[in-house]
């Protein structure tokens, strides 16, 4: 009996609600085995606010590691980093929270393509412009965005206390993969591990200060960054960005479902590319089907923050670096993110 033996019978556990199992998420931080009776101690860390979810994985390692050959007794302990608390993340915030920062909010989506970091730029403009102080932390390590979005390229540099020095743009701090890479077309070649610790730097050694708010604009699906987030820090709940068809509301779900299991609240939904006015005539195109958003607001039983028309000014905006928040600020798309900024922050109020 050996370690090697013991971390490979872990990997038959999964983290609940994921794919990914505890080993490779880095949840097991010790195993002993004792020389002489061959019981097996295992340490694991886990942060989260169920209950269910560590007495799940003792059950399932227990389960494992007792159908291992030669194996005396086993103990597993876990650390709780964030303990459950009765009504969930919000109460037990304080616990896992990044210092200075009131709320801190998922910006997420079931798949790619449907204008996620879009929302979320603009998200963070509109927040800004009614008052607040408000961070965006792009999450996404491949495809980083916010940078070419906010018009912003300068490299991250660190402050006196080795911490971060976020970038500014648009009175918005951000953080991004894309302001330590050294070109557009520079590769992010990241292995999983590596993507967990970036994203636990972005969210830790940020020196982020003082903020209402701070967006994250997460990845598409439901992996590891998406984990990593959910166990580092406490959320005060989460946004989905979907398109009105069928296939996006489909991925919406799958996203909805993650932050239920592991106890973020779902604060509502954005439904991005809605419509299409045609600057012609005034006549509105349902491109990608109506309805799709509010039916799944419903189903979820949730709020439908905002319906975000296709627009042309709207992705020039992001890609010279000018939201159109800005840019067309009495605009039609401008005045509906205003409008999702001001719901949000009812929602969280409630």
């Amino acid at each position: 009996m050996n370690e090697d033996q013991i971390r490979e019978a872990l990997k038959s556990v999964r983290y609940p609600g994921f794919s990914r199992d505890i080993v490779s998420f880095g949840i097991v931080r010790g195993i002993q085995v004792d020389p002489d009776t061959s019981d097996l101690s295992v340490q694991l860390v886990i942060a989260t606010n169920d209950p269910n979810i560590p007495q799940k994985i003792k059950e399932d390692a227990t389960a494992a590691l007792a159908g291992l050959a030669g194996a005396g007794n086993v103990d597993i302990q876990i650390e709780i980093q964030n303990p459950p608390a009765a009504s969930g993340v919000a109460a037990g915030a304080e616990q896992n929270t990044i210092a200075g920062v009131r709320h801190i909010i998922a910006i997420a989506s079931g798949k790619g393509g449907v204008g996620k970091s879009t929302v979320a730029a603009n998200l963070a403009v509109a927040l800004a412009k009614s008052g607040a102080s408000v961070g965006l932390c792009d999450c996404d390590m491949y495809g980083p965005s916010v940078s070419i979005m906010f018009g912003n390229r300068e490299p991250a540099v660190a402050g006196e206390d080795d911490r971060i020095v976020p970038n500014e743009a648009h009175g918005v701090k951000l953080m991004s993969m894309g302001f330590l890479l050294t070109g557009d077309d520079s590769p992010a070649i990241l292995r999983g591990p590596m993507v967990s610790r970036l994203t636990q730097q972005f969210l830790r050694q940020v020196n982020w200060g003082d903020l209402d708010y701070l967006l994250l604009d997460l990845p598409p699906g439901t992996g590891d960054i998406q984990l990593t987030i959910v166990q580092t820090v406490a959320l005060s709940g989460a946004i989905i960005v979907t398109t009105p068809q069928e296939v996006a509301l489909i991925d919406a779900r799958k996203g909805a479902a993650m932050f239920a299991k592991t106890n973020v609240p779902l604060l509502g939904i954005v439904e991005n590319m809605s419509y299409f006015l045609c600057p012609d005539n005034g006549k509105r195109y349902d491109i990608f089907g109506s309805g799709g958003g509010e039916r799944e607001a419903a189903r979820l039983k949730t709020r439908l923050f905002g319906n975000v028309p296709i627009d042309i000014a709207t992705r020039e905006g992001g890609d010279r670096g000018q939201p159109i928040v800005l840019g067309e600020p009495n605009g039609a798309v401008a005045k509906e993110f205003m409008k999702i900024a001001h719901a949000l922050q009812e929602a969280l109020d409630a």
